[in-house]
């Protein structure tokens, strides 16, 4: 069985250093990405109050590796 991921809300993000695209134009359009305790967060930088999504490490490479083969290139034409 697969353990539960945390909570978002179990995070301190108080100090967390969030890293965004130098493709976002700093518009604040963009998704703000950060790792804490092993997890990998994705946050909105238009919401920054609002709750982060909670990746593992493998579900997050598995994205990133289908970005980089042109998996979700679809999102592109938005």
């Amino acid at each position: 069985m697969t353990p539960r991921k945390p909570h978002p809300s179990s995070f301190d993000l108080t100090n967390v250093e969030w890293t965004i695209s130098r493709h976002s134009g700093g518009g604040g359009n963009c998704v703000r990405v950060a790792v804490v305790d092993g997890y990998v967060l994705l946050g909105d930088s238009q919401n920054p109050d609002r709750e982060p999504q909670v990746f593992t490490p493998a579900e997050a490479k598995a994205w990133l590796l289908g970005a980089k083969d042109g998996d979700f290139d679809f999102l592109l034409k938005l």
